[in-house]
């Protein structure tokens, strides 16, 4: 009963700074100047290119802000299946790498899901989702200009549907309904919790 257990409690999902100072706001300014293109805010003096460049911009901080997330994301993926390799009564359940990227997208444990609606994150399917869709098409951050003016505008749909490619490619066990339970920490908030710790420990 104590194997069973310690099989069932995966690794923590760590995630790590992944913005510049510039970057969440280059995305504010994509957002409104997004709302100017359409019409549904005045334009001001700025002109129509201007306000392209300014959403194009945002559009890729966006994606490397989501870049670095997905890598986090599949670290923690890796750390999964090395975890139930470990465990005999785990062999032959068919678990895959997207065993493991659908269960933190589709239905993560209820204190993980509560606590990043406590951070801020409204929507975390979206986000883990083109996350782990852009990992899947990018080794690295490249730099802007190396992505089409369409896929910078649109790349949340075209990261969509990587993300349900790689689902599809192949069979895997769904941990949810093994009774897998997961953590996830800010990076800062897990060292001064391992800090802590070690510093119970030494006390002893």
């Amino acid at each position: 009963m104590q194997n069973t257990l310690a099989a069932q409690k995966l690794p923590p999902l760590i995630l790590h700074p992944f913005a510049d100072q510039s970057g969440p706001g280059k995305v504010v300014e994509s957002s409104r100047a997004s709302l100017m293109l359409q019409g549904l805010l005045p334009s001001g003096q700025q002109s129509p290119e201007d306000l392209e460049r300014t959403l194009l911009e945002g559009r890729y901080q966006e994606i490397r802000m989501l870049f670095y997330v997905g890598k986090d994301i599949l670290r923690w993926v890796g750390q999964c299946m090395e975890h139930v390799s470990r465990y005999p009564e785990l062999q032959g359940s068919s678990f895959q790498p997207q065993s493991f990227a659908a269960y933190v997208v589709q239905n993560p444990p209820a204190e993980v899901a509560a606590k990043l609606k406590r951070w801020g994150v409204s929507n975390h399917k979206s986000i883990f989702s083109r996350a782990l869709g852009l990992n899947v098409i990018l080794a690295d951050m490249p730099p802007q200009e190396m992505f089409s003016t369409d896929f910078l505008r649109h790349y949340h749909r075209y990261a969509d549907q990587m993300f349900h490619c790689h689902l599809g490619q192949i069979p895997f066990a769904d941990p949810e309904h093994l009774g897998f339970e997961f953590e996830i920490f800010a990076s800062g908030e897990y060292s001064r919790m391992l800090e802590k710790g070690w510093a119970e420990q030494a006390e002893k």
